[in-house]
Order: C-alpha cells, then structure tokens, then sequence
C-alpha cells in the first residue's frame, strides 16, 4: 500500500505536496522530519505538531482533531482561510487526508503565545517571565504597535464578512525578538451575521460579549468590536486586575465605548472602532 500520496512519491514536499497519508499521522511526521513539539492539551478538541525539515530548512506547524468538534472546528477553520488572507494570520496552506479526518499544515513562525490555556491556575499571566507579564512591561508604543497589528487584521476579517469568536490572548503570537504580533487558531472566526443557536460560544469570558451567552441573539461586527476592545484593555494594563491602564485617558474612553454591555452602543464596525483608536493615540 503507498503511504505517501500520489504527489509526494514522485519527489515533491512531504507536507504541501502530499494529498493524502494512509498512516498514523505522528508515526508519519516522525518519519519525514522532526517533530521538536507536540501540543496535546487543547480544548478545541485538536493535536498539534511542530515539525522540522532539517534537509530542507524548514519548519512547519500541523493541526489535526482527535474528537468530534475538533473535525468540525477545521472545517470551519479551513473556509476561513480560504476567505481570510492577511500577513499577520497565520495560514493554513494546504489540507491532507488521513483515513480518520484530516490535518492542516500551517507556517511555523517564532514567538510566543501570551497565554497557554493549557497552564490555567499556574499563575502564566502574571507570573515574573511568563510571556504575558514580559509583554505588558514592553514600552507602551510597542504594545500599541503589536495591536494596531491586529486591529488591521480584523479589518480584512470584516471585510470578508466574517466575526471574531474565541478571540482572546492566547490567539496571540508575539515574537518578542522581532517585535511582531501573529493571529493563530482563529479556528470559530464564522461569517456573519448569525443567531446563536447554542446557550454560549466557545471563547475566554475575559473577551466574550454578553450576546455570545444568549440564544437567540445575533452575532455581528459589533461583537468584534467588543472582542478587541477587551484584548487592548487586557494588553495596555499593566496587571491582571484592569487597575493599571498604561494607555491614554482618550484610548480608555474609546474602549468603554467598544465594550458596552449593548450592542448598539458600540462602534458600528471594526472600521468604526479603529479610527476612533486611532484619533485617541498619543
């Protein structure tokens, strides 16, 4: 029985050019490169590999799910991407076929997620050296810049007619060498508008909105706006408890605004939302 799929054994890459692999997908990336880490512990239902191709220099990220809303969060997940393109999201490039779902291969970028859930209760967020505390110590220019990165990524997102869903700091990736922010696993991003049909959302309460508990409620771009609004609130405070804002007293007016409790008393738009940040910046 061939392992590899029809593409890859006629020499091409064994990640992008593979359609399809007949077996298990750990015992087939331990064999084509090196798999230097293994992110077992996620509740989307999903296990993740990174693995390095020392022949060719590369290094890749691969996705897979091991329960039943992990294969329907990668479908979602993998539309997303095909609608979404935007530098600071990490993309999932190409799709392969196992005999019990599929994987997703996505970049490997350098950096550091600023908050692993995988660590609740362990004190990661303000703990001295976790990548949370670090990052809130950077300059504040630099968080804002690290934010305007993602303000501009959800401006691609609302364009293509989707929301933010479980948008909260530990889809963020932040290369504290390079000073760059990443989006990654935005795997419940949905188009929008839409009713929720469910008592909740999945997603950090943190973040969330009062509508993604209710349902019945519609879910839109005012959402966003409310998901974005608490993850600059959470980046420009200097603490875990909102009694450190670093920010301007105009940029605080701003983000009470994007976080009304009422929807229509948000900004109407993500678009909205970002020339008013803009205007309240230094």
């Amino acid at each position: 029985m061939e392992q590899l799929g029809s593409r890859e054994s006629t020499g091409g890459h064994p990640l992008l050019d593979v359609d399809r692999v007949e077996e298990p997908l750990a015992a087939y990336l331990a064999r084509i490169g090196d798999v230097f880490r293994v992110f077992g512990k996620q509740d989307s239902g999903c296990r993740a590999y990174s693995v390095g191709l020392p022949d060719r220099g590369e290094r890749w990220f691969v996705k897979t799910a091991v329960a039943a809303a992990g294969r329907r969060s990668l479908e979602r997940a993998w539309d997303f991407h095909r609608a979404v393109r935007h530098p600071v999201i990490v993309p999932q490039v190409h799709r392969i076929a196992l005999r019990d779902g599929s994987a997703v291969v996505m970049p490997w970028l350098d950096g550091e997620v600023l908050y692993d859930p995988a660590e609740r209760g362990r004190g990661d967020r303000t703990s001295p050296g976790s990548p949370m505390a670090r990052f809130r110590s950077l300059p504040v220019d630099r968080i804002e810049a690290a934010f305007a990165r993602v303000l501009d990524a959800h401006l691609a997102v609302e364009a293509a007619g989707y929301v933010a869903v479980d948008l909260y700091d530990g889809a963020l990736l932040y290369d504290f060498a390079a000073g760059g922010m990443h989006l990654i696993d935005l795997d419940e991003y949905r188009p929008a508008p839409f009713v929720l049909d469910a008592d909740r959302l999945p997603g950090s309460t943190r973040f969330m909105a009062p509508e993604e508990y209710r349902r019945g409620a519609t879910i839109d771009t005012r959402t966003t706006v409310h998901a974005l609004g608490r993850t600059a609130r959470l980046l420009l405070d200097a603490g875990d408890e909102e009694r450190a804002w670093r920010g301007t007293a105009a940029q605080l007016g701003v983000l009470e605004r994007a976080t009304h409790p009422h929807p229509r008393e948000r900004f109407a738009d993500v678009g909205e939302f970002a020339d008013a940040w803009l205007r309240a910046g230094r």
